[in-house]
């Protein structure tokens, strides 16, 4: 069922002192292509989508945010001059917004706020992001008259996740998640910061989402190592390449001319990377000329790469990729961090229906628990309600 204000409000005058705020709003997001490429100051291609988190917010004339979670039914108060902030993850991730915000000079006071969200937890579509986004746009507008910058707002989650919550991610799933546009996907090159927006209207086509319910915690995962992995084979190619900053501006060739100088998994996890570049250039360039076939080859080529050198998949995911080319899907792939979450498929229209009815079928006689089906809408960027 999707959230609404009324479903966030009434919360709110539960908890408080019976009074309204300000209600704002971020999505969570798909990928079609682009994983891992992030913090490898590649390129992505992500869309936000209609599902995020809601979150009502009034200034309480103190010091001190009192914040409460209406999906854990958790309450925390924390204060804003506090070097150590709360100790609950999920409150952490609003602590690290404010200091983050006042680091940029925004005079973040105290407040109270209540919030939800209907983006599936652990599903890879970055529900944190929705949340640090949220907060960041909201602080913006309350205290800081929108003095930030966009393009900045989605550093200062990027920010709070390395600071705050220990995952070194990129800057893709803050960056559309404050940035999205209806019907629209970006495409946005991690390094400089550039975007441009690609109008998402595929006649024929449709996105399906497949959760399998499986639930990973990047923060506690391989997630940070495979950064490890990928800045080290860097550092090796760019003794004989001084050109070459990250992988992002590595080739075949040049990860060839290192092999004997790193590990059989650091040439597994380079070479991943180095075709995810050039995956998601050929697929905007498909989509400019309609050719999803095209990007519906590139999407599997990229979760195999994603499951056999990148290993961040699972026997789930790797079995729901599977039925999708059983059953004729165009595309299929795990999408976000991996080890659990959800795969993305793009799916000829005339196969939805049927598709999504197998796939549910066949994975629930294998394991014993249906996956989720979400058909994606692509959605807004953070914004204020109310």
């Amino acid at each position: 069922m999707k959230l609404t204000i009324d479903d966030v409000r009434s919360r709110f005058i539960k908890h408080f002192d019976g009074s309204t705020g300000s209600v704002y709003a971020s999505p969570g997001r798909i990928n079609l292509i682009g994983e891992h490429t992030d913090y490898n100051n590649g390129f992505v291609f992500p869309g936000a989508v209609e599902q995020g988190i809601i979150a009502e917010i009034k200034p309480n004339g103190t010091r001190k945010v009192d914040a409460y979670s209406i999906d854990l039914k958790d309450r925390t108060q924390f204060d804003l001059d506090d070097e150590k902030g709360p100790s609950a993850t999920w409150a952490r991730y609003i602590y690290g917004v404010c200091r983050e915000m006042m680091a940029l000079g925004v005079p973040v006071q105290g407040f109270n706020t209540a919030f939800a969200g209907d983006v599936p937890l652990g599903a890879g579509m970055s529900s944190s992001a929705a949340l640090e986004s949220t907060f960041a746009f909201a602080l913006n507008d309350l205290f800081g008259e929108n003095k930030v910058e966009k393009m900045e707002l989605a550093r200062v989650g990027q920010r709070t996740e390395h600071k705050y919550v220990g995952c070194n991610c990129g800057i893709m799933d803050q960056a559309i998640s404050v940035l999205g546009k209806k019907g629209q996907l970006l495409r946005l090159d991690c390094r400089s910061g550039e975007y441009a927006y690609f109008p998402w209207e595929p006649k024929g086509y449709q996105l399906v989402l497949v959760n399998s319910c499986v639930k990973h915690e990047l923060a506690g995962s391989p997630y940070n190592e495979r950064r490890l992995q990928c800045e080290h084979v860097a550092e090796i190619i760019k003794q004989s390449h001084p050109e070459v900053e990250s992988l992002r501006d590595a080739t075949m060739e040049m990860l060839d001319e290192v092999q004997g100088k790193i590990t059989g998994d650091e040439y597994k996890r380079a070479r991943y990377v180095i075709g995810e570049v050039e995956r998601v250039l050929a697929v905007c360039d498909a989509l400019q000329h309609g050719d999803y076939e095209m990007v519906g080859k590139m999407m599997y080529e990229t979760h195999y790469g994603l499951s056999k050198e990148y290993e961040v998949s699972c026997e789930e995911l790797d079995f729901l990729n599977d039925i999708a080319k059983e059953e004729g899907v165009t595309g299929s792939r795990i999408m976000g961090g991996g080890f659990g979450g959800c795969t993305i498929n793009l799916v000829a229209n005339e196969l939805a229906d049927h598709f999504k009815k197998t796939v549910v079928e066949k994975f629930e006689a294998k394991y014993g628990k249906k996956p989720i089906v979400i058909d994606v809408v692509i959605g807004d960027g953070s914004r204020k309600l109310c």
